[in-house]
């Protein structure tokens, strides 16, 4: 682990670290992994079941998620056809399981009709065996495709979660990220979203938009708290290469302007009576609990459907290949898509996690919410202590960065604003070599 001096006098935005190790550190495994091994000695009595929908109707000029603009109708439906076959191998090969979680991703599902949305919670229940009614479900949204028929499929079948892709409610910011967004439908989808009563509205913002100042970004602010959302995501632009924003030349001696947004951000949302999850995720006061059985992500394992999903065990993360440009992911999604039912019985892109990468992958997904990492918790795990696998923590208390009360690392404010650097410090050599060499497509 680096010295944290090093990073500290940099960018307090390096890489979101939201899974370890990241998508670009997969490679072909060789050989392929059967499916069913995978997870023969796992725990599955507690899993994540997630389903991806590469499809939706823009790319965003910030995003680099594995989608496809306006797909047409054969390629929506051949899609549908092989997640069906796809789900069907799976459950077989996973045999006794049971879900926690259940979450509907992409992409923007909702740009599929309210007659395939409920297909795909027909797989999630029949096929799968999840209990959407018992469990927490979320789907993601956009203003566009938020229609009333696609919105109670999702309220009648159990979703209890609705995450709304806003970023911005000032039309010349979304504009100049390629975003058209009309201001009318970002309204009529917050309408239908309360009126049917989600238990979970989530509203997704982003700041350092070309453009955005500390006032605009304001005015966002107000105008989704307005609404009275349980949760907001904040998410800080990311340029990164392959996408639209990415291709364009960028002044490397202008100011970043994020961290005064985001420092105005946490502020006005703690006067709101907000508390802090993470550098990103805000929850309101009353804001409805995650009900149900327990999951626990640094623990619990992960069945990803679809193609762009990821799947992960212990031992194991697997998925799909991955690709930004609309090119390369077409090809993956095109070839994933020509599977034989044989192909979906093994794994053969993903990370196999020998003890030192399960062991920073723990720290990690702790480290960086606000309940922070158990060292009894961790010490119960691996058979050893937090600090000395990874004796960089040590760093953080001095740093101003964490304190540790009670067995319990927590990052403190500025901690949590530096979520971003602290994430790529906690990377292996090992992973970030892979990163480093990994070609983007």
């Amino acid at each position: 682990m680096s010295e944290l001096a090093d990073r500290l006098g940099g960018t307090p935005y390096e890489s979101y670290l939201y899974a370890y190790p990241h998508k670009t550190a997969y490679r072909a495994l060789a050989p392929r992994v059967p499916i069913a091994r995978a997870w023969r000695e796992e725990r599955r009595d507690a899993l994540f079941l997630y389903v991806h929908v590469p499809f939706c109707e823009m790319r965003c000029g910030f995003c680099n998620l594995f989608t496809t603009a306006r797909p047409k109708d054969d390629l929506v439906e051949a899609y549908l056809g092989a997640l069906e076959r796809q789900c069907r191998v799976v459950a077989g090969a996973l045999g006794e399981a049971s879900f926690a979680r259940f979450a509907l991703g992409g992409g923007t599902p909702t740009l599929l009709p309210a007659p395939a949305l409920a297909r795909l919670l027909d797989l999630a229940e029949r096929v799968m065996g999840a209990d959407l009614a018992r469990v927490p479900c979320s789907v993601e949204t956009s203003p566009e495709t938020a229609t009333p028929e696609r919105l109670r499929v999702l309220r009648e079948r159990g979703i209890d979660r609705v995450s709304l892709g806003v970023q911005s409610f000032v039309a010349s910011e979304t504009a100049a990220v390629h975003r058209p967004q009309r201001a009318d439908d970002v309204q009529r989808a917050l309408e239908l979203l309360v009126g049917l009563g989600f238990p979970t509205l989530n509203i997704d913002l982003m700041y350092g938009l070309p453009g955005q100042t500390l006032d605009s970004w304001q005015r966002s602010l107000e105008a989704a708290l307005a609404w009275r959302p349980a949760e907001l995501y904040l998410y800080p632009l990311y340029v990164r290469p392959l996408t639209t924003l990415g291709r364009r030349a960028r002044d490397p001696a202008a100011e970043d302007p994020r961290l005064p947004l985001y420092r105005l951000a946490r502020e006005r949302l703690a006067d709101a009576g907000y508390t802090q999850d993470s550098m990103r995720m805000f929850r309101a006061p009353g804001a409805p609990s995650q009900d149900g059985p327990v999951y626990c992500v640094q623990e619990d394992g992960m069945v990803g459907l679809g193609c762009g999903a990821r799947s992960y065990t212990s031992r194991l993360h697997y998925a799909s290949e991955y690709a930004v440009g609309a090119r390369g992911v077409r090809e993956i999604l095109d070839g994933w898509i020509a599977r034989d039912d044989d192909a979906f019985t093994h794994a053969d892109w993903g990370f196999e996690l020998d003890g030192e990468e399960q062991r920073r992958r723990f720290v990690a997904m702790s480290l960086l919410v606000a309940d922070g990492l158990d060292l009894e918790a961790y010490r119960r795990r691996f058979g050893a202590e937090a600090v000395d696998d990874l004796p960089g923590l040590l760093q953080l208390e001095p740093a101003g960065l964490a304190t540790v009360r009670d067995r319990r690392v927590r990052l403190t404010a500025a901690g949590l604003e530096r979520s971003d650097t602290l994430g790529p410090w906690l990377h292996s050599e090992r992973v970030r070599a892979l990163m480093d060499s990994s070609e983007l497509r």
